[in-house]
C-alpha cells in the first residue's frame, strides 16, 4: 500500500473467485496512485479456486490459489483476512467489522458469495458441509480418523445430488468410503439435467460403486453416544422410514447468497421506520417500507446490468448479486460482472447480459455437459435425442422449431460434441442437428467455423475473434508479435486458464488460423524427417532398427544432399541439430547401448560427447550419483580426496549432490577412475534423462514419517538410473505431507501415507514451474513402481522433442484422466509391453563412465588436442576465492593473455579451425 492516504478507496469485502478476478481486472487497467483497493476476506487463505476443492478433498495441502500471487504485493493493493464484515455505515461510506475495526470506501464491492444451505432436520449438527478449503480438509481428516477408529471401509453419506453433492460423494470414494447419495429429485442433477440423462447419469455412477437413494428426504441424523463420550453418527433415516447406515453425512442441498450485510442495513432502517411511526419493525408491512437495498425473495442483492445495486457506490458481484430475479453460483457470471464493474469503476460502459449456467465436468468419471436450455422450456422447441442405456450415453440438442438454431443441450458419458457446440448458442447450426450427435455413430461433427463474437472461453469471456487477433498479431505482446502456440495464447487471452475444458477448441482455432496465414502447422521433427518424434520412436521400434544410418535411410529427407547437387544417403550429412540428438535419444531409450558407440557419438550433443557438462571455462563438472542423496563417511572422504587432487570448485546442489567445477576434458578419465573405484557411478547430469531423486529421511528417522522415503528414493533411482528420455526428468520422495522433498515440483513425486504412497507426476520447477497431479493414491511399493514404470515408458513413447512431462500432459488429448487410464486401466491394451521395456532397461543398465573406462578407443575422446594427445590445455585461467578456485572473469582473463607467451601451440578442440572430428 502506498503510504500517502488514497483519493479514492475501493473496498471488496469477501475473498473468492469474483474478489480476485475484481481486483486482477482493475489492476490491469492500471491503478492510479490515488487509489487503493483493499479487500476483506474471512478466510485465512488468498483467494483459491473453488471449483477445484475435490482435489484438495485428494491432497489437503495443494495449492489452490487463483493467479499469480504477486497481485496482492502490488502498490495500492491489500488483502486483509481473517476480516468478518457484519454491517455497513453507508453515511460514513464504512464496512463495520465483527472485532471493531472499520474501512472506509469510496467504491464498495459486495463479493461475499454464499453459504452451504443445511437441513432442518433432528442431528443436522453433526453433519458436514462442502463448501470451503476448511470444510474439505475437515472430512479427509474425519475419514482417516474414523476408518482408524473403527477399523473398517467407512459409509459416507452424502445428502443432495447435485454437482457439488456428486462431486463430494466421488470424493469421499477416492478416499475409501463407502459413498451413498440421497437424493429428494426423481433424478440426479435436477437442475442441469432432464429425466433422461439424469437416469443415465444414474445408472453410470451406479456402476461406479455409488449407491443412489433417489427421489426421498431424510428426516433425522442418526447418533450414538460412546462411552468415552464423544457422540457418533450411525445412520440417516429417510421419510419413508428406511434408515440408511452412515459414519460420516455430508449436507450439499445448495447455496444460500451471503447477503447478510444488506440485510442488516435493511434491518436497521425498518427499524428506524417503525420507530418513527410507533410500531414494531415485524408489524410494518412491506407497502410500508421500502427497503435500502432490494434483495430477492430467494437472497441476494438485486443488481442493474452494470452491477450496481440500489445504493449509490455499492456494486456486487458473483453468487451474491441476485440479477433477473436469480442468483448462479457458477465461475463465469462471476468472472463477467467482476470485469464489469472494474470496466465501469475504470469509465467503461460494459453491460451485464445474463448468466452463462453452461456446466462440463468429470464426476466419478462420467462426463457430463450441460448449456443453454437444457429443459426445451422455449415456446416450439424441438429435441434431437440419442440415447444408449446400454453404454450409458445420453445426447440431445434443443433447436427451434425449424431445427436450425440451437437453443441448449444435455451430453452425459460421452460430452465429445460440447465444446464445437458450445458456441454456437443462440446461433443457426451449420449442419444439421443430429450430424453433432458423436454418441449415434455419425462420425466426427462437422467441421465448423466459429463467428468472430461467439464465446470460446467462458469463464474469462473469450470470443473466438479474440482469439484470431492474438494469433494474427497481439497488442498486449511487445511490438504486436503474433502468438503461435498455445502456451503464450493462453496467457495473453486467459482463455483456458480456469477449467480449462475450452482448450481443446482453443487449440484447434489456433492451427486453423495458422493454416489460414500459410503457416503449415507440421508435425515435422525437422527438414530431414516429417513424421513427429512420437511417429519416429513406434517406426524405429516396430521395425527393430539400430542405428542412425537406419533411421535415416528408412525415414529421412536426403535435403542437405540436394542442397549439394546430389549424391547417396551414405555420402550426405547424418541429419541436424535437432534431430541427431533425437535419434542418440531413441536408440538410447530402446536398447540401452553405450552412446557413444557405433557412430553414435556423433548424434550426441556437446555434453553427451563428453559425458559432463561444459562450463562457460571451456572445463566440465564431475558429477557422480548419489541415490536418494544417502552418502557414507567414506564416500563423502572421497569426493573431498578427489577435489582437492584435482583442485575442483564443489558445491552442493538442490539435487542432493556434490558438483564439482573445473574439471580439463583430458582429466575426466583419471577423475572418474577415481571414483568408479569408489563405488560411485555417473550422474548423468548431463543427459536428457533420469537426474535424481531427492527424498527426505523419512520414517528411518523423522518423528513425522510414515514411510521409508530414503529406501524408496535409493530404489527408484537404481531402477530408473540412465534411462533416456525427451527431456530431463527428475523425481521426489518424501516420508509425510509435509513434503520436504519437494515431490509435487517433480516430474514424478511421491508422498507417503499412513496407507502407502500417492503417486503425483508432471510436476516441474524452473521458468514454467508447474505443480504435479494426483495420479494415484494409498498404493503399495509394488504398484507405485509398476504405474512409474508405465508411465515413464508412455512418457518417453509419445512425448514431442524437448517436452518436459509437465507440458506432456497438458497438451495429450484427455490430460491426466487419459494417462489414468492408460496407466492404471490398462485403456490401450499396452500395460505389459511398457512394463517389458522398462524391464529391459533395467536388466541392460551399464553405468557410462565405467563402460567408457573399460575400453582405450572410448577413452580417446577425452584428449584436449587431436595433435597433442599428451598436451592439457594452459589456456584455463583460475582465480581463487573463498578458499576455492573459480573461473576469471574476461578482464582477469584479458590480462593473462596479454602477458603470455606467444609461443606455437597445439590446436584445441572446439577452435574456429576446422577439424576432422573424432570417430
Amino acid at each position: 500500500m502506498s503510504q500517502t492516504s488514497p483519493s479514492r478507496r475501493i473496498v471488496v469485502v469477501g475473498g473468492g473467485p469474483a474478489a480476485h478476478r475484481f481486483t486482477e481486472a482493475l489492476c490491469s487497467r492500471g491503478l492510479s496512485d490515488e487509489t487503493s483497493v483493499i479487500v476483506l476476506t474471512e478466510e485465512t487463505h488468498l483467494p483459491y479456486d473453488r471449483v477445484a476443492l475435490s482435489k484438495a478433498l485428494a491432497e489437503p495441502e495443494v495449492d489452490l490459489t487463483l493467479g499469480d500471487k504477486s497481485l496482492w504485493e502490488n502498490d495500492g493493493v491489500a488483502l486483509v483476512t481473517g476480516v468478518h464484515a457484519i454491517d455497513l455505515n453507508l453515511e460514513s461510506r464504512e464496512v463495520v467489522a465483527a472485532d471493531g475495526r472499520s474501512f472506509g470506501y469510496d467504491e464498495l464491492i459486495l463479493a461475499t458469495g454464499s453459504s452451504a444451505a443445511t437441513l432442518p432436520i433432528p442431528g443436522n449438527e453433526h453433519t458436514h458441509v462442502y463448501r470451503t478449503l476448511e470444510d474439505v480438509r475437515t472430512l479427509n481428516e474425519q475419514v482417516t480418523s474414523l476408518t482408524s477408529r473403527l477399523g473398517r471401509q467407512i459409509n459416507a453419506v452424502t445428502i443432495g445430488g447435485g454437482l457439488l453433492g456428486l462431486e463430494a460423494a466421488a470424493g469421499l470414494q477416492a478416499l475409501g468410503a463407502n459413498p451413498v447419495v440421497i437424493d429428494g429429485g426423481k433424478w440426479l442433477m435436477g437442475v442441469q439435467l432432464d429425466e433422461g440423462a439424469g437416469q443415465a447419469m444414474g445408472r453410470l455412477v451406479a456402476a461406479r460403486g455409488l449407491q443412489v437413494h433417489g427421489g426421498v428426504y431424510p428426516s433425522a441424523v442418526l447418533t450414538s453416544v460412546h462411552d468415552d463420550g464423544q457422540t457418533q453418527v450411525t445412520g440417516v433415516e429417510l421419510a419413508d422410514g428406511r434408515i440408511i447406515p452412515a459414519d460420516l453425512v455430508v449436507v450439499s442441498i445448495g447455496v444460500r447468497p451471503r447477503d447478510e450485510l444488506a440485510r442488516a442495513v435493511n434491518g436497521r432502517a425498518k427499524a428506524e421506520a417503525a420507530a418513527v411511526a410507533g410500531r414494531l419493525a415485524e408489524d410494518l408491512q412491506d407497502e410500508d417500507f421500502v427497503p435500502v437495498f432490494r434483495t430477492g425473495p430467494r437472497g441476494g442483492v438485486v443488481v442493474d446490468e452494470t452491477c450496481a445495486t440500489d445504493v449509490e457506490h455499492v456494486w456486487a458481484v458473483g453468487e451474491v448479486a441476485n440479477f433477473g430475479g436469480k442468483c448462479v453460483g457458477l465461475v463465469a457470471p462471476a468472472n463477467t460482472m467482476a470485469e464489469i464493474v472494474a470496466d465501469r469503476l475504470s469509465g467503461g460502459k460494459a453491460v451485464f447480459t445474463g448468466f452463462d449456467t453452461a456446466t462440463k465436468l468429470k464426476l466419478s468419471g462420467v462426463e457430463v455437459a450441460s448449456f443453454g436450455d437444457a429443459h426445451a422450456a422455449h415456446s416450439g422447441a424441438l429435441e434431437i435425442v440419442y440415447a444408449d442405456p446400454a453404454r450409458g450415453v445420453y445426447q440431445k440438442l434443443v433447436v427451434t422449431d425449424d431445427a436450425k438454431t440451437l437453443l441448449g443441450g444435455i451430453f452425459v458419458g460421452d460430452a465429445a460434441p460440447y465444446q464445437s457446440l458450445r458456441p454456437f448458442l443462440g446461433r443457426e447450426l451449420p449442419a444439421e442437428p443430429g450430424a453433432y450427435l458423436s454418441a449415434a455413430g455419425g462420425g466426427d461433427a462437422p467441421d465448423t467455423e466459429l463467428p468472430d463474437d461467439a464465446i470460446l472461453c467462458s469463464c474469462n469471456n473469450v470470443s473466438a475473434g479474440s482469439i484470431r487477433d492474438a494469433v494474427n498479431g497481439c497488442d498486449s505482446c511487445a511490438g504486436n508479435e503474433p502468438v503461435q502456440e498455445l502456451a503464450g495464447l493462453k496467457a495473453c487471452t486467459r482463455a483456458g486458464t480456469q477449467c480449462g475444458s475450452c482448450v481443446p477448441m482453443v487449440k484447434k482455432l489456433l492451427e486453423n488460423e495458422l493454416a489460414k496465414s500459410g503457416i503449415t502447422v507440421s508435425k515435422a521433427l525437422c527438414e530431414h524427417f516429417s513424421m513427429s518424434r512420437a511417429e519416429l520412436f513406434e517406426a524405429v521400434r516396430a521395425l527393430e532398427l539400430v542405428s542412425a544410418e537406419e533411421i535415416l535411410q528408412r525415414f529421412g529427407t536426403p535435403v542437405d544432399a540436394q542442397k549439394a547437387g546430389g549424391g547417396t544417403v551414405a555420402q550426405r550429412p547424418l541429419g541436424c541439430d535437432i534431430c541427431k540428438p533425437v535419434i542418440g535419444s531413441i536408440l538410447a531409450s530402446q536398447h540401452s547401448a553405450y552412446v557413444l558407440d557405433a557412430g553414435r557419438g556423433i548424434l550426441q550433443d556437446t555434453n553427451d560427447r563428453a559425458l559432463a557438462n561444459m562450463q562457460k571455462d571451456g572445463t566440465y563438472s564431475v558429477v557422480p550419483r548419489i541415490p536418494g542423496g544417502e552418502i557414507t563417511p567414506e564416500k563423502l572422504g572421497v569426493i573431498a580426496r578427489v577435489a582437492e587432487k584435482y583442485r575442483l570448485y564443489t558445491k552442493i546442489t538442490g539435487a542432493l549432490r556434490i558438483d564439482m567445477f573445473g574439471a580439463r576434458l583430458e582429466q575426466l578419465p583419471d577423475i572418474w577412475k577415481e571414483l568408479v573405484e569408489a563405488g560411485f557411478e555417473s550422474g548423468q547430469a548431463y543427459g536428457k534423462a533420469l537426474r535424481n531423486v531427492k527424498s527426505c529421511v523419512g520414517s528411518t528417522w523423522c518423528r513425522y514419517g510414515v514411510q521409508d522415503s530414503v529406501a524408496m528414493a535409493i530404489q527408484m533411482e537404481l531402477r530408473y538410473r540412465g534411462l533416456r528420455a525427451p527431456h530431463k526428468f527428475k523425481m521426489g520422495v518424501s516420508g509425510c505431507a509435509r513434503e520436504c522433498a519437494e515431490a509435487r515440483g517433480k516430474d514424478v513425486g511421491v508422498i507417503a501415507t499412513a496407507d502407502g504412497w500417492n503417486l503425483y507426476v508432471g510436476g516441474n520447477g524452473g521458468a514454467n514451474p508447474a505443480h504435479a497431479q494426483l495420479l494415484a493414491k494409498d498404493l503399495d511399493d509394488e504398484t507405485l513402481i509398476r504405474y512409474v514404470d508405465r508411465y515413464l515408458m508412455y512418457y518417453i513413447r509419445t512425448a514431442d522433442r524437448l517436452q518436459r512431462t509437465a507440458h506432456w500432459l497438458q497438451a495429450l488429448d484427455g490430460g491426466l484422466d487419459h494417462v489414468r487410464a492408460v496407466v492404471i486401466e490398462d485403456s490401450l491394451g499396452i500395460a505389459d509391453d511398457l512394463e517389458s521395456a522398462m524391464a529391459r532397461h533395467v536388466d541392460n543398465y551399464e553405468d557410462e563412465w565405467a563402460a567408457t573406462l573399460k575400453d582405450p578407443d572410448r577413452l580417446r575422446r577425452f584428449r584436449s588436442f587431436v595433435n597433442a594427445p599428451d598436451q592439457k590445455d594452459d589456456s584455463i585461467i583460475r582465480v581463487g576465492e573463498r578458499g576455492m578456485l573459480r573461473p576469471a572473469t574476461a578482464d582477469e582473463h584479458q590480462s593473462a593473455l596479454i602477458s603470455a607467451a606467444a609461443a606455437p601451440k597445439p590446436v584445441a578442440l572446439g577452435a574456429t579451425i576446422p577439424l576432422r572430428p573424432l570417430s
